[in-house]
């Protein structure tokens, strides 16, 4: 596939982005990840995807087995922001109520009182996402796509500043789990899969259990207005048409892959992306071009978020399974198969 190359040699909007607003972005950028340094050892990957989901405003979900600070992570970017944080641990017997709040009776007005959940934060990190029911984990659905829930007919909005949900799930057990739908998969802005640390890694790990420097509490450097004000810059961020384009390409790429001619790997993508992988394209790329100092958006920028972006929203078939095909070649070959501009 092509895309028509229209993209000007100069960012056509720098100026809407002015100088101090985009110093000012780069500080916030850097706190955080100096405090998550600080907090966790390597995982840079993971790093620049909670980063750039906070940036981007929206919800991440993250992969792994047990034991690669999934948890720390997570906890460690939101003790960054002075803001509400709400850990909820998920399991099989987890009802809705328990996460958006439920009605209770009061004896002395004799009448039922909305209670509100630990849903209510700015930023909610839901252990283990795949250990709770289908009913509890839809539950979440109307939260993290509208901003709201609703509690005996009366609806109640999220934190109109921040709200952003970070989920965690252990791939590899089955029993006691119920894996996630694609309506709720799809939800997640991205979805982040991390490895194992390097043996320089486990050691320095080692040397800060020793000397006690993962238990300490460090204070928040930086405020929801702070990050408010990022997200709202980020959204400044300059894209061309031509980007755009390129985008729209990928995704619709993804739909038709077992047609595209050359793609042998298209055969395996049983469903593609849906138009929130375009939204989502669209937001990351502008959050990685902030991260990487620039006020406008390049094809790499987009190339870059393509596993996190799509992993979870390409559904492959059983022959993917059986030949021990991996979604991340698959999306390579997809965005391969699309001329950037």
């Amino acid at each position: 596939m092509d895309v028509n190359n229209n993209m000007n040699n100069q960012p056509q909007n720098r100026e809407d982005i002015s100088e101090a607003d985009f110093l000012y972005s780069q500080e916030v950028i850097g706190k955080l990840s100096s405090y998550f340094d600080a907090k966790v050892v390597g995982q840079q990957q993971l790093k620049f995807s909670l980063i750039g989901s906070i940036i981007a405003d929206g919800h991440i979900l993250i992969e792994s087995v047990p034991g690669l600070a999934k948890t720390t992570a997570a906890k460690a970017i939101s003790d960054a922001v002075e803001g509400k944080f709400t850990r909820i641990q998920c399991t099989p017997d987890l009802l809705p109520g328990d996460i958006i709040g439920t009605q209770i009776y009061n004896q002395a007005t004799g009448k039922f009182e909305n209670i509100l959940g630990p849903v209510f934060a700015n930023f909610v990190l839901l252990d283990e996402v795949n250990r709770s029911s289908a009913k509890t984990q839809s539950a979440m659905l109307e939260a993290m796509q509208e901003k709201q829930v609703t509690i005996g007919g009366k609806s109640y909005h999220m934190p109109e500043d921040i709200f952003i949900v970070i989920a965690t799930q252990n791939p590899i057990e089955q029993e006691g789990t119920y894996p996630l739908s694609e309506a709720q998969t799809d939800r997640f802005l991205i979805k982040e899969v991390i490895t194992y640390p390097t043996a320089a890694e486990e050691v320095e790990i080692l040397n800060r259990v020793e000397t006690g420097a993962i238990a300490n509490v460090a204070p928040p450097v930086l405020t929801i207005k702070d990050v408010d004000k990022v997200q709202d810059i980020a959204e400044k961020v300059y894209v061309d048409d031509a980007i755009k384009w390129y985008i729209s390409s990928i995704v619709v790429a993804s739909r038709r892959a077992a047609q595209i001619q050359g793609l042998e790997l298209g055969k395996y993508v049983r469903i593609g992306a849906s138009p929130r992988a375009s939204i989502a394209f669209l937001k990351m790329a502008k959050a990685v071009a902030l991260i990487q100092g620039r006020t406008y958006v390049t094809p790499e920028d987009v190339k870059q978020v393509s596993h996190q972006v799509l992993r979870h929203r390409i559904g492959l078939n059983y022959s993917a399974v059986a030949d021990n095909v991996p979604v991340e070649a698959v999306i390579d070959a997809i965005v391969n198969s699309v001329k950037a501009p």
